[in-house]
């Protein structure tokens, strides 16, 4: 039986997320540059036999649950088979992926067979036009797609996850009622602020707070007088000039605490906004979370097939519950997501030094934070860490 390690804070780690690739097929505002991350050698990533042969040896550990994340992990050519090795290994009850959901539909029956359980897809706004200007390369359609073929092939429970940021007005309450007539959860996820200053992207989205459905914060003016963009960035993915960055592109470097949606104060919203269309509100949930419930905490309108998730990472963070680590694509085994602590087990993996790949597995446990402090960035975008 595999024995599961904790922390120095008692906490057990059972889960285990894996970066597949830093690569997508969008540039969502938040997550990445317009222009994609820099290129790696091929060496300086992880192989699927590596990274299966890393899950092999945690298993025993106590890993019984993995999540495959990117970027994007259905670019990747490997994916399909690396889910097959996963899917062998002793001890691996769960294994689910997170996806902007465009290539769903092709790959939904392959990823089924494979051993795939359950995914997440990303859908940060129903509005066509909007969903074009956060993702930048994206359409609606294909995340509604793959919502459909995630259903189709039998995924339990299939996932819906909105990144809410304040001033990018969001459709919140039309995205709530997926829930409504399909077995979909959907989850509001509080802006983080991973990526530093230096290495922030520059979205492509109107800096002008337009009127929309999230109001500003009280003491706030409606629309502020001048727009919240800089033509004069200093960051190197927004230099003046920058393809991409005019006058009405958001500079996130301005992105601040103000920014970010406290989970009670959008579920507010949605309920009131719910009750005035005869919807009603919602009201929690407890045996009908789905499984995998993780740090959300889950809500649903009356006689919904689905729920409703908000997940409180800056408001009312879930740290003291935290089971988790994540293995970068290039190897490096991070304990927390707001930490830029690694440990490099790519180069002892290559060394065929099993032991050693165990121990700095087991030393990045111990050095697990008891939570995370109040940060203004990380060195890595969020699609270098997978989320």
């Amino acid at each position: 039986m595999p024995r599961e390690l904790h922390d120095g804070f008692g906490r057990g780690i059972n889960y285990l997320r894996i970066s597949v690739t830093d690569k997508c097929n969008f540039r969502c505002v938040y997550c990445m540059p317009e222009e994609g991350v820099a290129m790696r050698a091929h060496d300086e990533l992880l192989s699927a036999e590596e990274i299966a042969h890393f899950v092999r040896l945690v298993a025993p550990e106590g890993i019984t649950r993995v999540r495959l994340t990117g970027g994007e992990p259905l670019v990747s050519h490997r994916i399909v088979p690396l889910i097959e090795e996963i899917r062998a290994i002793d001890g691996i009850e769960d294994i689910s992926l997170t996806t902007n959901g465009a290539l769903l539909p092709r790959l939904a029956p392959a990823l089924r067979e494979a051993g795939l359980d359950r995914v997440n897809i990303s859908l940060d706004t129903l509005n066509a036009d909007r969903f074009t200007q956060i993702t930048r390369l994206g359409r609606v359609e294909q995340a509604l797609a793959g919502i459909d073929a995630a259903l189709e092939y039998g995924f339990e429970p299939v996932k819906v996850n909105t990144v809410v940021v304040r001033r990018m007005d969001q459709d919140v309450l039309e995205l709530a009622k997926l829930s409504l007539e399909r077995p979909v959860h959907v989850r509001f996820i509080e802006y983080m602020p991973i990526g530093s200053s230096a290495t922030s992207p520059c979205p492509s989205i109107v800096g002008r707070r337009t009127q929309g459905v999230l109001p500003p914060r009280s003491g706030q003016s409606e629309a502020p007088e001048e727009p919240m963009w800089s033509s004069s960035a200093t960051s190197p993915h927004c230099g003046a000039g920058t393809s991409g960055c005019s006058e009405s592109a958001l500079n996130p470097e301005l992105w601040d605490a103000s920014d970010i949606v406290p989970s009670d104060e959008l579920r507010e919203l949605i309920s009131s906004q719910a009750r005035a269309m005869g919807i009603g509100a919602l009201a929690p949930v407890d045996e009908s979370a789905p499984y995998g419930a993780g740090p959300a905490r889950y809500w649903a309108f009356p006689n919904a097939a689905g729920t409703v998730g908000f997940i409180s990472a800056m408001s009312n963070h879930f740290c003291s519950a935290c089971n988790r680590l994540r293995l970068t694509a290039d190897g490096q085994l991070r304990p927390c997501l707001f930490s830029d602590a690694e440990y490099n087990v790519r180069d002892a993996l290559r060394t065929g030094d099993d032991e050693a790949v165990v121990a700095l597995y087991r030393t990045a446990i111990a050095h697990k934070p008891q939570q995370h402090d109040h940060i203004d960035g990380t060195q890595r975008f969020m699609s270098q860490i997978g989320g």
